[in-house]
């Protein structure tokens, strides 16, 4: 292919497209360090989130990002403060050269007195990688055996330490004990253990919901069942108002369906993606401990059966009503058309008889105009009379009568099918 310079029209999403496989690197991270990384609840107060961010940058002499801008990073002291923002939460990452001891104070970092939370703080977790010369015989003696979880990931490159509880400013502890990782493997272990903790966090969200939601679900259901049992005894009769009171059941539960919808979703999705980064950390088990995989399968899974359980109530059960709902239509259907039907043959009787009122009438209205035309002709002829033509009156008023009625018969018939046209 020729060296030229390409000048096609670019579509519009390209260079975020192209750009997005870029825009969360891995940090590299060399040894000792500590990981700091803070998340909070910012879907419904992103611009004090973005205003956070750009006083940080502003501090470290760094443009305040956009506000379009969903991840942004930037020195600060001997690490990196990294800060990305996801559906409906944002995260602060920062990493810096670990104290000489385990587990010791960091007396100046980003989230000190001056930094102000974005919004509700949901999860926190330090992750400190330290070599494996160091003497570390006394450090799992620090974590609540009860839940510790101890495993040799990265291809058994690394050992891996946490219990789960969070310390007095609410992170998490993770301890990797680093057995010849370079920099890169150390920044990718650093972000799966970080996504672990972040979402199974927010996958449990949908756990607390679930639980409210439980009781709700269990009356709607007992009392659709009280209503399905008097279609049995009295569909008849109260088919109307069992209509009503299941319409009330069915805004009721689509009401609550509607709440958790994007709630049962997130949690399925985020569970999903601590699934991952689990598969991805290839723990292999050390004799006598719990694998991490092994201790969120046990403890996460319930709550996230929890969660599809209660989703799937309200889909059975919503069809229920639907399926109720649908017969007790046709019911009143029924009943309305038997009414129509009732209602149909009375007009039709009524018709006749006023089709035979009508008929009755206008036999009447022939004698009375043939008696007033018959009386107009008896005039005639006495007038004809005095005229000199011998013809009795008697005789022409008589061979009129079955004249003038035949044509005044056929008149009002005219006038009739005229009017019915």
């Amino acid at each position: 292919m020729s060296k030229r310079s390409f000048s096609f029209p670019v579509a519009d999403v390209r260079a975020r497209a192209l750009g997005e496989i870029h825009a969360r690197p891995y940090t590299l991270l060399p040894l000792p360090r500590v990981i700091f990384q803070l998340a909070f609840l910012t879907d419904e107060n992103i611009a004090a989130d973005h205003a956070i961010l750009a006083q940080l940058s502003l501090g470290q002499g760094v443009p305040a990002p956009s506000p379009e801008t969903s991840h942004h990073m930037m020195a600060w002291g001997n690490g990196t403060l990294r800060w990305e923002r996801h559906t409906e939460f944002s995260t602060y990452f920062w990493d810096t050269p670990a104290p000489a001891t385990y587990g010791a104070e960091i007396p100046v970092n980003p989230f000190g007195a001056s930094f102000s939370a974005p919004g509700p703080f949901i999860s926190g977790v330090r992750i400190e990688m330290r070599s494996a010369n160091e003497d570390l015989s006394d450090v799992t003696a620090r974590f609540d055996p009860t839940s510790l979880c101890q495993s040799m990931v990265a291809d058994g490159h690394a050992t891996l330490i946490t219990d789960f509880r969070q310390d007095g400013d609410g992170l998490t502890k993770f301890l990797v004990i680093d057995h010849g990782m370079n920099d890169a493997a150390r920044g990718m272990l650093a972000q799966r253990i970080l996504d672990i903790e972040t979402y199974r966090t927010l996958a449990m969200m949908g756990l607390p919901l679930a639980q409210s939601l439980s009781p709700e679900i269990r009356d709607i259901e007992a009392r659709f069942t009280a209503i399905t049992q008097r279609m049995k005894l009295h569909a008849r009769d109260e088919a109307d108002q069992m209509l009503s009171e299941i319409t009330t059941l069915a805004a009721e539960l689509e009401a609550n369906a509607a709440l958790s919808l994007y709630r049962f979703g997130a949690s399925r999705a985020y569970n999903n993606i601590v699934l991952d980064r689990v598969a991805m950390l290839a723990e292999k088990a050390l004799p006598g401990n719990e694998t991490l995989g092994a201790f969120l399968n046990r403890r996460l899974a319930p709550a996230m059966r929890t969660c599809q359980s209660v989703e799937e109530r309200q889909g059975n059960l919503s069809r229920k009503l639907t399926r109720a709902t649908a017969l007790l239509r046709s019911w009143i259907d029924v009943h309305l058309q038997k009414f129509n039907t009732e209602i149909l043959a009375s007009m039709d009787k009524r018709a006749h008889l006023q089709l035979r009122l009508q008929q009755t009438v206008e036999g009447l209205s022939v004698a009375a105009i043939s008696y007033y035309v018959i009386g107009l002709v008896g005039y005639l002829a006495k007038l004809t009379h005095y005229t000199g033509i011998e013809l009795a009156p008697e005789t022409v008023t008589g061979a009129a009568v079955p004249v003038v009625v035949l044509a005044m018969w056929l008149l009002v018939r005219h006038i009739r099918n005229k009017h019915s046209d």
